[in-house]
């Protein structure tokens, strides 16, 4: 069972950055597996930030973080990373990092959203932006 566990988030100032960590516990490769960002404020459905695609070629955004978020991968690491920069109130809530294993035939595929394609999940980590 691949178990993702997330790390980075805090409190910070509008306007401010940070750097969301996901990993892979050890025995585990992510090399396989295209990967996600999603978010949950409270009182709203889940929502998908970004994804990547197992190749790492192809990663997608939703319009409400593009040009201020950027997803990547380091599967050397077997860790997944979300930048966050110019962070709003808005983007307050519990951000999860999820996974599907993906064939090497659909290894340039990324899926934005749609939480039931993901078959793993991390525990979440909160992100609360406020001054």
């Amino acid at each position: 069972q691949l178990q993702l566990v997330e790390s980075g988030g805090g409190l910070v100032q509008p306007g401010g950055s940070l750097r969301l960590s996901c990993a892979a516990p050890s025995g585990f490769t992510l090399d396989y597996y295209a990967l996600g960002w999603f978010r949950q404020a409270p009182g709203k459905e889940r929502e998908g930030v970004s994804c990547i695609s197992r190749s790492g070629d192809n990663t997608k955004y939703a319009d409400s973080v593009k040009d201020r978020f950027t997803i990547s991968r380091d599967n050397a690491k077997k860790t997944l990373y979300l930048q966050m920069n110019n962070l709003k109130p808005e983007d307050t809530a519990v951000y999860y990092c999820a996974a599907f294993r993906a064939s090497v035939t659909v290894q340039n595929m990324c899926i934005l959203g749609a939480y039931d394609e993901y078959d793993y999940w991390g525990q979440g980590t909160q992100v609360t932006v406020s001054s």
